[in-house]
């Protein structure tokens, strides 16, 4: 009875070191479909010397199955093995399976913290698109104001030239002549398009025989033209 305390030490010794590192062991299992190979591989290594350490006792393994089969199997014996660690006594845990939940602990951190940096990159990537958004809105508000402020223009313009014709359709044609002889062939052909025939017929008439003649040849192209949109 002398050896009872010393022979008890070590497995409380072993229980509050496991339970200092099974704190957070729960989150585990909520994280472990996430887990890659290496912490597979680690699994199977602890797995196969808890196996050896148990070899009396276990029955003889079957034959090994191929790669698809396998999967299932060790992804179900990972569940249980695991299971057991979380549920089981603590003071059994034998120094493979710490090491494992050691592992677990570690995998578990850098799973942490790297959906904690995905989550980071989502952010920034979701304000970069709302920003781009919100110019695109801006670019097209402007392009909006651009594109009234050049028909509001052209309006104006239309109303002014208009304005124009009426006062050449008014005036005498020998007067509206002399000033058709001055003015350049541009402006000369927006102002006749849109006289009336009856009205600029008189003032041709009176004209420079080769103005005319090439204000005609000007206004015929320009009435076969098809109009923008057509």
């Amino acid at each position: 009875m002398k050896f009872l305390p010393k022979f008890r030490f070590l497995p409380i010794t072993i229980f509050f070191a496991a339970m200092m590192l099974t704190v957070k062991v729960s989150h585990i299992w909520e994280s472990i479909e996430e887990l890659d190979s290496p912490v597979f591989e680690v699994a199977g290594a602890v797995a196969q010397t808890g196996a050896g350490a148990q070899q009396d006792a276990a029955p003889a393994m079957p034959e090994p199955m191929d790669a698809t089969e396998q999967a299932p199997v060790e992804s179900n014996d990972f569940a249980v093995e695991e299971s057991r660690l979380i549920t089981g006594d603590p003071t059994l845990l034998t120094p493979a399976e710490i090491e494992l939940l050691q592992h677990l602990s570690v995998r578990r951190q850098e799973i942490e913290k790297r959906e904690e940096e995905l989550n980071i990159r989502t952010g920034l990537m979701a304000a970069a698109e709302s920003r781009i958004d919100k110019k695109v809105v801006e670019l097209q508000n402007l392009q909006a104001t651009i594109d009234g402020l050049i028909r509001k223009f052209d309006e104006q313009q239309d109303a002014k030239l208009l304005s124009l014709v009426k006062i050449y359709e008014n005036m005498k044609p020998k007067d509206a002549a002399n000033i058709f002889e001055e003015l350049e062939l541009e402006t000369l052909l927006e102002v006749a398009e849109r006289m009336k025939e009856r009205k600029l017929a008189p003032v041709m008439a009176k004209m420079n025989p080769e103005k005319a003649r090439e204000m005609t040849v000007e206004l015929r192209q320009l009435r076969h033209l098809p109009k923008v949109g057509q």
